[in-house]
């Protein structure tokens, strides 16, 4: 058993060290590899998931591993419903990217790296699913950082690319700062980073009320930069210069969904604080409206479908923050489908168009019709329409916020609701309908197949729900009532927005032209992000750049200084000495009774 749950992992690592060691040269081999090797996960994956369907009951696995003196820290394995369900969404949506990536990425000379990356990837990504312990977490979530800077990056040449995978890297490991300092603290306060014996030292009061405070502000930093929550959001948007499939594996299943899962996996540490948990609430609540506000002007197709995964991730921290266990993971896997068929389906609009800007499509429901099909059901499944997977785990988010009774983060899910609806159909309108501008086609089948599993996906895997909810919950989370009222209010904001939407950009009878003009301090606001970008470019940015230079300066004028004084003085009297070492004996003869005269005289 131990053995084939190994294999999940060492599957897409072992197709990395092939790709790297071997078929670089070949890149119809090296994408067969890869995909060969995320197949063979999700079958084992799909297997475990069964076998937990018919016999819950979670089951860990321990491993010698790292021995430090009196510290031992074996590799321990996770099998439960959680775990399952991330290991069997990972693998599928990663797959369906792989596939996909085969008609998108056709003709470019770098594909056997691109498929190396993702493997190793897949591999990082699985692997912190699996880990049952802070150290292996630990290491697993940095590889997983350094993936998304090597797939962020893979246009390197692109100077745009290579900045955006720095900043991506730079701005996660400030939040890793925390998430360390988190672990270190655990294993100062209870002597073990194992999770369950973390869990069993909270129960027994191990730590008290302000150290779990601590820790769950620590730990959630991580979260925070991972899954692009505010402030640490601003990598993400850029992660977009990446190819599009890169942008589909990041921000659906994988990177931005580690931090939700982090919260996720280790809720006892929160639960128990009530502080910690409002700060989660509250950053995911804000994070969510933010976003949603940004989206709202924005014309790179890439971009807005960016910007809709954080407003998501907002709403899934929200819901953690609030109580709901269940909600927030239900939401995580949904979201995984729908969000990566929307990006696949930009892509799709991308590799027909040659354009990002969603200003030159409009049409493209004629000539782009599965295209087209499969973006509305991503988008109803997005913005939480029946009977799609979206509206299920929505539904249970804006429940449980609502049930919490605290009016603010209840405005700030509505407001959300009605926003995202707004901004995706602003999306759909311009791009799918309208007068066509340019001469387009549907994608090869390599691309459209992916995009219709997905799209199937996105329509029922909410109907899960009530399986979904006997299986994977936590002790101590909360559990909403049923409210028909508020699923109601749900469903009409969410056609308010479609509406709205459609007398704007399809209709067109309100000018969205004189809308921006009208309100152009606020657009100009939207466009350009609220200038955090700015702001951290001429504070923390300009800071560190100073304190730079200031170091650079000791560094050349004083340490360096020193040491080549010091250098350039030894090398001074070396030439002196070397005066009197001329190689001739007369001269030493000479200097020999010069020496004897000189003594003489003085004595």
């Amino acid at each position: 058993m131990i053995n084939q749950l190994l294999a999940v992992p060492l599957a897409p690592l072992l197709a990395f060290a092939i790709i790297s060691l071997f078929t670089l040269r070949y890149n119809r081999l090296s994408a067969c590899i890869s995909i060969f090797g995320i197949a063979i996960s999700l079958v084992i994956s799909l297997n475990f998931a069964l076998h937990l369907i018919i016999s819950p009951h979670p089951e860990e696995y321990f491993m010698p591993w790292i021995k430090i003196g009196a510290v031992q820290i074996p590799l321990e394995i996770i099998v439960d419903p959680l775990s399952m369900m991330m290991l069997v969404v990972v693998s599928f949506v990663s797959l369906c990217i792989q596939v996909y990536s085969i008609g998108y990425m056709h003709g470019d000379t770098g594909l056997s790296r691109y498929y190396g990356f993702i493997s190793l990837f897949s591999f990082s990504m699985l692997t912190l699913v699996l880990s049952n312990n802070f150290v292996q977490m630990y290491i697993a979530w940095e590889l997983v950082g350094l993936c998304s800077y090597l797939l962020i990056g893979f246009w390197y040449h692109k100077p745009s690319a290579a900045a955006a995978g720095k900043k991506a890297f730079l701005t996660t490991r400030l939040g890793d700062v925390g998430f360390l300092i988190g672990i270190l603290l655990i294993f100062k306060l209870t002597g073990t980073l194992s999770f369950p014996e973390v869990s069993a030292a909270i129960s027994e009061g191990w730590i008290s009320g302000t150290e779990l405070t601590l820790i769950g502000l620590l730990i959630s930093c991580g979260a925070i930069g991972k899954s692009a929550q505010f402030p640490l959001h601003v990598w993400l948007p850029d992660a977009m210069e990446g190819p599009t499939p890169i942008s589909a594996l990041i921000h659906a299943a994988t990177m931005v969904a580690a931090g939700v899962y982090l919260v996720a996996r280790v809720f006892f540490i929160f639960l128990p604080s009530t502080s910690a948990m409002a700060v989660v609430a509250y950053i995911g609540g804000f994070t969510a409206l933010f976003a949603a506000t940004i989206a709202l002007a924005q014309n790179d197709i890439k971009r807005i479908v960016a910007y809709s995964t954080l407003s998501q991730l907002g709403l899934m921290m929200l819901a953690l923050g609030s109580g709901g266990y269940t909600p927030a993971c239900f939401h995580l896997m949904t979201h995984a489908f729908f969000k990566a068929l929307l990006f696949l389906c930009a892509g799709s609009v991308i590799h027909s168009l040659h354009s990002n800007n969603i200003w030159d499509g409009g049409g493209l429901l004629r000539k782009m019709p599965i295209t087209a099909i499969c973006f509305i059901m991503g988008g109803f499944s997005l913005v939480g329409l029946p009977p799609f997977a979206g509206f299920f785990s929505k539904d249970e988010i804006f429940l449980t916020v609502f049930a919490r009774g605290d009016t603010i983060l209840f405005v700030m899910a509505a407001m959300t609701i009605f926003l995202t609806a707004l901004y995706t159909f602003r999306l759909f309108f311009v791009v799918f309908t309208g007068e066509e501008k340019k001469k387009v086609h549907e994608s090869p089948p390599v691309m459209t197949i992916p995009m219709i599993l997905l799209a199937i996906l996105s329509l029922i895997s909410g109907w899960w729900g009530p399986q979904f909810s006997h299986l994977i919950h936590a002790e101590g989370a909360f559990h909403p009532e049923e409210e028909q009222l508020v699923m109601v209010l749900a469903i009409a904001l969410a056609i308010a927005g479609i509406f709205f939407a459609w007398v704007i950009y399809a209709k067109k009878e309100v000018s969205s032209e004189r809308l921006c003009q009208q309100f152009a301090p606020i657009n100009s606001l939207l466009t350009n992000k609220y200038w955090i970008d700015e702001l951290y470019g001429s504070t923390v940015v300009w800071f560190v750049q100073f304190v730079s230079s200031i170091s650079r300066w000791i560094d050349v004028w004083i340490v360096d200084g020193l040491v080549n004084c010091i250098g350039k003085l030894t090398a001074l009297l070396g030439r002196l000495i070397r005066l009197i070492q001329t190689g001739y004996l007369q001269n030493y003869i000479f200097l020999m009774i010069a020496g004897l005269v000189i003594l003489l005289l003085i004595f």
